[in-house]
């Protein structure tokens, strides 16, 4: 898959050997020195219902724990709904831990936003604990992810350092798609699934009482994505379907929540560097001649996490869809 040979060639990746201890990056607490769940992260109350993990925006590494989502879970009158919960079963325990110091409900349902396994290879942890839960996604997730969920283990196996040993891919089996609604507890989970945004398998979710939109990949905060999946114009009309859900917290699947500033930040950086490729595309430069001038547009996200790394893949990939589409 494009985006785990970009984690694995393209991106700075550090490796350990054996036993390591890592200090808890968001919290004053001790070194956390065990393997069997990834250091805690808190979970931050953002709605009435709703709570989030904000992890690290980089991807997966040896610091990080293979960790680098947003899992979050709703609290509904029957149970609770848990979205994304994490890259690996560790990550996925870690949530069950800060969920149950939150509620004793059991989870009824698992909502995976898309088929990138840093966001559904905690499914595994959630059913350790609660087996009778329902894992759903869209079904174009469902039909292609069986082939690709080894990989996903593999892949973050090595960039955590062995930290993740023992996670498996355990699959989303229900298909839930566009306009289709989850109602249970007496709060509704409404899916938006616009075509050809961040993997082809994306769902949105929106926690209609909460006024909450989840955008798993189609946005992001303070962090740029590996972007061989999507397309540029499916991913500027996912923004425009999130924002046109006038919420009041925005969850991107990557950086801090907030409001529609959050989707509008990101919508700005696809138009813009999209826009500045098809001006020097129609001028005749090649996609390596007019780097710099569209690194030069795009100053407001120089400090973005993995800026460096993508920006120029984003570049190339920009100017095939506009090649494509000149056909």
């Amino acid at each position: 898959m494009n985006l785990i040979k970009w984690i694995v060639l393209g991106a700075p990746v550090l490796f350990a050997i054996g036993f390591v201890s890592f200090p808890d990056a968001q919290t004053s607490r001790q070194p956390v020195d065990r393997r069997d769940r990834v250091r805690d992260y808190p979970a931050d109350k953002i709605a009435a219902h709703t709570y989030v993990i904000h992890g690290p925006r980089e991807i997966a590494s040896v610091a990080n724990q293979g960790f680098m989502n947003n899992p979050a879970f709703v609290v509904t009158g029957e149970g609770v709904v848990v979205i994304d919960p994490g890259s690996s079963v560790q990550a996925g325990r870690m949530v069950m831990k800060q969920l149950r110091t939150v509620t004793d409900k059991p989870v009824t349902h698992v909502l995976n936003t898309h088929i990138h396994g840093d966001h559904w290879l905690g499914n595994q942890a959630v059913l350790e604990v609660y087996p009778g839960a329902v894992l759903m996604a869209h079904p174009e997730m469902i039909s292609r992810v069986g082939g690709l969920g080894e990989e996903w283990v593999s892949t973050v196996h090595r960039l955590s350092g062995g930290f993740t040993e023992g996670t498996r891919a355990v699959f989303p089996t229900v298909a839930i798609g566009n306009a289709e609604e989850l109602k249970t507890g007496g709060m509704t989970f409404r899916i938006h699934a616009p075509a050809d945004a961040h993997s082809h398998t994306d769902i949105m979710i929106q926690v209609v009482e909460d006024s909450v939109v989840f955008g798993g990949d189609n946005f992001l905060f303070k962090r740029l994505p590996q972007l061989d999946d999507a397309t540029f114009k499916g991913s500027i009309e996912a923004c425009r379907v999130a924002a046109s859900l006038n919420a009041r917290h925005y969850v991107p699947g990557h950086g801090p929540t907030g409001g529609l500033e959050i989707v509008k930040a990101y919508e700005t950086y696809l138009a813009t560097l999209y826009a500045e490729v098809k001006k020097h595309y129609d001028a005749g430069k090649s996609d390596f001649e007019m780097k710099d001038a569209v690194v030069a547009k795009l100053k407001p996200y120089h400090n973005w996490a993995h800026f460096e790394d993508v920006i120029g893949k984003h570049v190339s990939l920009a100017f095939l869809e506009i090649e494509r589409a000149s056909f």
